[in-house]
């Protein structure tokens, strides 16, 4: 029996799976709009999502007690934050999402964690509607570190409604 349509690649299928999403969770509002975008993307077309949360390093403190203190924190500050994210994600896929907590400068552990994960298939951000520009890690990385992006990037429009989103992915 001959059919028109090929059988599925059973390689394809898996490297389909496999693909992870990755949204740098970052305290602008056009995040929702990257993250739903994420979510739907590895729904309808296969994968998972990942989670980056960068925090702000601790400054220079008289006492080392004090800065553990504050670096502890900020840590747990990110990790509630995540928790709330990574329900909304499960709600919409079905599967948790991968994790990553990191302290210092967005832009270098963002690098350093697209390096190091080879897993990491495409970089999802959402552009700023504001009129100083699409944000400081988008300028970054379609600028004067781009040669340094080996992971696709995909820029959404931060002010996507919920129907146009559904509409995109």
């Amino acid at each position: 029996m001959s059919t028109d349509t090929p059988s599925p690649d059973p390689a394809h299928a898996a490297a389909r799976r496999a693909r992870t999403f990755l949204v740098v969770v970052d305290d602008s509002a056009e995040r929702a709009v990257a993250l739903r975008y994420a979510a739907l993307r590895a729904l309808r077309g296969g994968g998972r999502v990942a989670l980056l949360r960068v925090t702000e390093p601790v400054g220079q403190a008289e006492w080392a007690n004090i800065a553990e203190m504050m670096r502890e924190e900020r840590r747990a500050e990110a990790e509630q934050l995540l928790q709330g994210l990574s329900a909304e994600v499960n709600r919409i896929t079905g599967q948790m999402p991968v994790v990553y907590v990191r302290e210092g400068d967005a832009r270098e552990q963002l690098l350093a964690l697209l390096g190091e994960e080879p897993g990491i298939s495409v970089l999802v951000l959402a552009s700023s509607g504001a009129a100083e520009g699409p944000g400081p890690l988008i300028s970054a990385l379609t600028g004067r570190y781009n040669r340094l992006l080996r992971t696709p990037l995909v820029i959404v429009p931060g002010n996507l409604t919920e129907d146009e989103l559904e509409t995109v992915t």
